[in-house]
């Protein structure tokens, strides 16, 4: 009995330093957001001074002897959940576009609103005389608490007369003449004047496209405003470099500035291209500024969306020689040709590389602390950018990293994968990752690890099956039975990691079975009839991807899936809408295709597919053409069912009627007798 109770308290104080680990990591994550250049600010720079206040009472806890009770360490996990909503709201408005922020007042402000209030509640149920916290930690905390409280209670507004110019602007025709005072007023507002800011606001856009996949009418839109915000800042400021804009803007209303013709300008850095490259969709980009998309870790033509089938880039010298023509002809020097080598396109120095050696000597120490710490401080490089990424993998790491994955240390694993995966972002450290023998770790750590840890894992995944070759290798090493139970139980942020690694897996064709047979499908229905429907878009992407294989086809019947698809294709965005519509087409095949096209005309499924044909996404307006098709057949086969029947009834009413007709004769023939 007595050791049971002793082996509850040894899991329950793991559970709660775990806890008070991640809240620690959470804060550290936070502190190092900085650089709010938005309408914002103010909001996003006291969320975050109220949450790195909270620091020091991690700190003690962590230290304290004192087990923490049940109560408080459940308070602690719904604390640590708002953070993690709090540290993705504080990187948007860090990272994010300015014009998309501002565009989304209302929305941004509910967020701040709900990740506010979810901090107070929080903080409200955690009881500090029940924690081992010094009283000026305590009082510290409890104001920020007040403060939170008082926040909560309070809408704040932002700028109106911004807000209104941007969506003012953002409705004119792609023509139309904006006035010169409204663009300074917008470029000063959301802090664009200088070609570093602009460039950031470029690149977040383009981020944004490449997380929708979709580039959507909005984004253009933004796109378009970017490019005359740019126009008259640099007509302002002629040292930036020249104006791109489709119209000429005077400058002082004496001179004009040469346009730059669209196709000379990179669609990434909207500047004149020096070194113009093609891609494999055909596209042309500058050299520099494709690079580094495709070093992040893109796969995608940032213009097209299109998959890359190849990372290789061509030189484009018949552009090049065209502008090169057309700055003489304008009296401009031709934009210099970048010295290149056969390197990447910076690298760390003899410092940093030296930094980098003395940590991969911890890391291959026997010392626990020195290999959490090293980890740790790796981990944290490698998310910097591609420069430390390519040193910390040359130097070795990889394999130092992937020996921690199997450690006991709840912290010094979380770090060795999560380093992990930010060393996958760089394309060429996928390869080298794989050839590690990083794969069962990997999936040791998912199986086993807190629950940062798995997320990090199925995370790290997604990233290593970008490669088609790797999808293999991760099916078959057991990873998607405990993808499927995280996309089941893990948080927010967890599901989201582990939809990611499941749909990219699933596209190949012998992982569709393995997810089917993990359960996969019942876990989708779950996401799918939840109230909130936070999952719903990865939900009916993966199964979409799932119901062409006949087990997925099999299980989604089994789950009677077929009023909830119907459900979507009424109400649901257009994008879930395609995949329901995909769904149904494969259940409309095959086994039972009577039966549900029987169903979906008794749901009067006619009208909504017929809008989508109009209106959907092009896949939707095709896949609602499909089953529109099936169901025009079925009906016209029902039709002819039911006459052949109704004629064969009327012959055999035929038949019978002389039959009767003797017989009565017959009767009255024995009556007279």
């Amino acid at each position: 009995m007595e050791e049971g109770e002793n082996e509850a308290a040894v899991l329950a104080a793991a559970a709660a330093g775990s806890v008070v680990e991640s809240l620690m990591a959470a804060v550290e994550e936070i502190a190092a957001i900085s650089d709010y250049r938005n309408a914002y600010k103010k909001q996003f720079c006291n969320l975050s001074r109220r949450i790195k206040l909270l620091a020091p009472m991690f700190e003690e806890l962590k230290e304290s002897k004192d087990p923490i009770p049940p109560r408080a360490v459940r308070a602690l996990e719904k604390l640590n959940g708002a953070l993690d909503s709090a540290k993705d709201l504080l990187r948007l408005g860090s990272e994010g576009s300015k014009i998309f922020l501002v565009l989304e007042r209302d929305r941004i402000m509910e967020r701040f609103q709900e990740i506010t209030s979810q901090l107070e509640v929080a903080l409200n149920e955690i009881s500090f005389n029940e924690i081992d916290i010094s009283d000026e930690v305590k009082e510290q905390v409890e104001l920020v608490h007040a403060q939170f409280k008082r926040a909560k209670e309070r809408i704040d507004t932002t700028d109106p007369e911004l807000y209104a110019d941007l969506s003012s602007v953002c409705h004119m025709n792609a023509d139309a003449r904006i006035d010169s005072p409204i663009l300074k007023r917008l470029a000063e507002k959301l802090q664009m004047m200088t070609i570093s800011d602009l460039k950031q606001e470029s690149l977040a856009l383009h981020e944004m496209v490449d997380a929708s996949g979709d580039p959507g009418e909005v984004i253009e839109k933004m796109s378009m405003l970017l490019k005359r915000i740019k126009d008259f800042v640099q007509t302002q400021k002629p040292e930036m470099g020249t104006p791109m804009s489709a119209m000429v803007i005077p400058s002082h209303g004496t001179s004009k500035t040469p346009v730059v013709p669209d196709d000379y300008r990179c669609p990434i850095s909207l500047e004149l291209m020096g070194d113009p490259v093609i891609v494999s969709t055909g596209q042309t980009y500058e050299r520099e500024f494709i690079k580094k998309w495709l070093e992040a870790g893109h796969n995608t033509c940032p213009k097209t969306q299109q998959r890359l089938s190849s990372t290789s880039l061509t030189p484009n010298y018949v552009l090049r020689s065209l502008i090169a023509q057309w700055c003489e002809a304008n009296g401009m020097d031709p934009p210099k040709l970048p010295a290149r080598t056969g390197k990447p396109l910076s690298v760390c120095s003899a410092g940093e590389h030296a930094k980098v050696v003395d940590l991969l000597h911890k890391l291959s120490s026997q010392n626990l602390e020195d290999q959490r710490s090293a980890a740790g401080e790796l981990r944290l490089l490698a998310k910097r950018n591609t420069d430390n990424r390519i040193c910390i993998a040359e130097a070795g790491a990889i394999p130092l990293l992937v020996n921690l994955l199997s450690m006991q240390d709840v912290r010094t694993q979380e770090h060795a994968v999560t380093a992990l995966l930010n060393l996958s972002i760089y394309e060429e450290n996928k390869g080298k990752i794989i050839v590690s023998g990083a794969v069962p770790g990997i999936v040791h750590v998912l199986k086993r690890g807190s629950m940062e840890a798995r997320e990090n894992a199925a995370a790290t995944l997604f990233s290593l099956s970008v490669v088609d070759r790797n999808k293999v290798i991760i099916g078959e090493s057991g990873a998607i039975p405990p993808l499927v139970l995280l996309l089941s139980e893990g948080s927010q942020r967890g599901k989201k990691d582990a939809a990611t690694a499941l749909f990219n897996l699933c596209i190949y064709q012998g992982n569709k079975g393995k997810a089917v047979r993990a359960g996969v499908i019942h876990t989708l229905m779950g996401l799918l009839t939840d109230p909130e429907g936070a999952m719903m878009d990865e939900a009916l992407a993966i199964m979409a991807i799932l119901s062409s294989h006949p087990d997925g086809k099999a299980a989604i019947r089994a789950v009677e899936a077929l009023p909830m698809l119907v459900k979507v294709i009424r109400s649901g965005s257009p994008r879930n809408k395609e995949n329901a519509a995909a769904v149904l087409v494969h259940l409309c095949n095959g086994e039972q295709q009577q039966q549900h096209l029987a169903e979906l005309q008794e749901q009067g499924m006619m009208v909504p597919l017929q809008e989508m044909v109009e209106s959907g996404t092009n896949r939707g307006k095709r896949k609602a053409a499909q089953l529109l098709e099936q169901m025009t057949r079925f009906l016209e086969l029902q039709k002819k069912a039911e006459a052949q029947a109704q004629a064969q009834a009327q012959a055999q009413a035929w038949t019978q009627a002389p039959v009767d007709q003797s017989m009565d004769t017959a009767s009255s023939a024995f009556t007279v007798l």
